[in-house]
């Protein structure tokens, strides 16, 4: 493997870009009923770019487009089905999901790829987002030229099971509240196993759907408050990220979370680790905080293992939530990429004055 190299920082490390305006978007139809919110920014002949947002169910933020160089970018962004500005919107619980698994939204991003007439992009995106990346990779190897991720995860079932059930055993106290957020009559018996945690989620995911608006309301307020827990450790960003979000982005985000989380994301346990061989020769820059709580430092151990074209850096100073060191190595990683690209010199370390 690539040996995991720790981030240093450099004197004034450029962390981003000045905000920029898309030149483009619209409405992608995917089929299905739905409507896939897109948006191009930076320079048409730029390097093609594609963001892969986390959650799943966050959306898109005007943030994500500072990670890129405008003027050596096409950077495209998309908000995946039924959230952000794509349509229906999973806030309405008579929207069906059954069209929105990660097969689907990998369809979406091969769809969205022929519309833009892209024959290869750079995927970039963390969290939810990483998975995400991985899944479309391993399934259309040649349309990816580089991956950027940050918070690394794969979605096992291992994964989620410690993400709830782990952590519990840090945070006793909220993970008994956030259990019995669901009746004694509707959830597992005993919480002993990935499955029975399973099968918690899938009463959660029940409940975001219930024509009571209080059930609803409830449910959403306690799978924040859990997610915000769990990076309450955490120094950098928002206190409460979850639970500060508007109210139907909030909605949206912990029901698309609980529908994929609960069906193991549709993906065989172990797959896109196992499967990891199909990302060879696709350059990559992994990058993870060492006090990621939630998604801890060995999923993206195991995948730079596999994966040689990966390089990974592992931050001191983050978590989960990132730091101006996690925005710097992004930043510098894609300036990498985009000099290749152009054949230019990459400043990593510089800032607008």
């Amino acid at each position: 493997m690539n040996h995991a190299t720790t981030a240093a920082t450099s004197a004034a490390p450029r962390t981003s870009y000045p905000p920029v305006e898309p030149y483009e978007q619209g409405m992608l139809d995917v089929g299905d009923g739905d409507l896939v919110h897109w948006e191009v920014c930076g320079n048409p002949d730029g390097k093609p770019a594609l963001v892969v947002h986390g959650g799943p169910g966050s959306g898109c933020h005007p943030r994500m487009r500072e990670a890129f160089d405008p003027a050596r970018y096409r950077t495209v962004l998309f908000d995946q089905r039924n959230c952000g500005r794509s349509t229906p919107h999973a806030s309405d619980p008579a929207v069906d999901l059954r069209h929105n698994t990660t097969h689907h939204l990998i369809a979406d991003m091969e769809r969205l790829r022929v519309h833009l007439g892209i024959d290869r992009w750079l995927l970039y995106g963390g969290s939810w987002g990483s998975t995400l990346i991985l899944a479309y990779a391993e399934t259309h190897p040649e349309r990816v030229s580089e991956i950027v991720v940050p918070s690394v995860t794969m979605t096992r079932r291992s994964e989620t099971d410690w993400l709830y059930r782990g952590v519990g055993r840090i945070f006793p106290e909220e993970w008994e509240r956030f259990r019995d957020g669901v009746p004694v009559a509707e959830r597992p018996a005993e919480l002993n196993s990935a499955e029975d945690l399973l099968a918690l989620l899938a009463a959660y995911s029940r409940l975001t759907e219930s024509p009571d608006p209080a059930v609803r309301e409830r449910a959403t307020a306690d799978w924040c408050a859990w997610e915000d827990a769990v990076l309450s450790a955490e120094p950098n960003g928002s206190a409460h990220p979850y639970g500060d979000r508007p109210s139907a982005a909030r909605r949206a985000l912990v029901r698309i979370c609980a529908h994929y989380f609960s069906h193991g994301a549709w993906l065989e346990e172990g797959a896109l680790l196992r499967d990891a061989g199909r990302l060879a020769g696709i350059p990559a820059v992994l990058i993870h905080g060492r006090h990621d709580l939630g998604g801890p430092l060995i999923t993206p151990w195991e995948l730079a293992r596999v994966w040689k074209a990966a390089r990974l850096v592992v931050v001191e100073d983050a978590g989960h939530k990132g730091s101006a060191t996690v925005s710097a190595e992004v930043v510098a990683a894609l300036d990498g990429f985009a000099a290749a690209h152009t054949g230019t010199e990459a400043q990593p370390g510089r800032q607008d004055g």
